[in-house]
Parts: structure tokens; C-alpha cells; sequence
């Protein structure tokens, strides 16, 4: 399951993104990771309303629910865990989504910069 040692981004104990909606690649409200987490589903972000209708365009629909898998669907003001590259992509389309740096997982740095993730972090001066 998941690894030991979660981390964020400065290196210290990751913290919680969401449990309503619960969010992370385990359903756990943190933005851990493992070998398993293709997606990298490691940036916990603010989600509005550009950044839902960008990924929807993208072919990735976060705002209808899907009751089979327990997903509510989302919505502006939730926190989600996003797949890092999806985050980059949506930063270079300058629709990126805000970011609560400290539950934000240090393996989102393989993708995305700390200059990028300080841009657009809400938890840190």
C-alpha cells in the first residue's frame, strides 16, 4: 500500500488535502504516493472553476459524480490531489489551480518546480 514516510514538498510529515471530498491515490485525504501511483497524484490543489472546465476539456471530467467509485464529483473551493503533470499542464495553459504546498507531496517535485509550487502556494509566505 502505501510507502513509509510521506513527505512534503520541505521535506517534513505530509498534510492532510481533503476528507470532504476525500481525496489522495488511496483515498486516505493525503497526497501519498507509491510505485502503484502511475499519475503521480501528488499536488493538493484548490480546485475553480477554469481548472475544472481545462481538465474537462482534457478528456478529465472531475465535476460529474460517479457514484460507482464513490466520487462526488467536484466542485470550486474543494481540495483535490492532482496528477502532477496534469497540474503543469494546466500552469503552462495559465489555468493552474492553487496549491496548499504543505500537503503537497515531495515526489511533485520530479515534475514541477519549487519555484512553480511557491507561484501558486496559499499555505506558505
Amino acid at each position: 500500500m502505501t510507502e513509509k514516510n510521506q513527505l512534503n514538498i520541505f521535506d517534513e510529515q505530509l498534510e492532510e488535502c481533503s476528507c470532504d471530498p476525500l481525496t489522495g491515490f488511496f483515498r486516505s485525504g493525503c497526497c501519498e504516493t507509491s510505485e502503484h501511483d502511475l499519475g503521480s497524484h501528488t499536488v493538493c490543489a484548490l480546485m475553480t472553476e477554469e481548472f475544472l472546465q481545462f481538465s474537462f476539456k482534457k478528456g478529465n471530467d472531475l465535476i460529474s459524480a460517479v457514484p460507482q467509485f464513490d466520487f462526488p464529483g467536484l466542485k470550486p473551493g474543494d481540495k483535490w490531489c492532482l496528477c502532477a503533470n496534469r497540474w503543469l499542464e494546466a500552469y503552462e495553459a495559465k489555468s493552474a489551480p492553487l496549491i496548499l504546498a504543505k500537503a503537497t507531496h515531495k515526489r511533485a517535485l520530479e515534475i514541477i518546480s519549487m519555484e512553480q509550487i511557491k507561484e501558486y502556494a496559499i499555505d506558505i509566505l
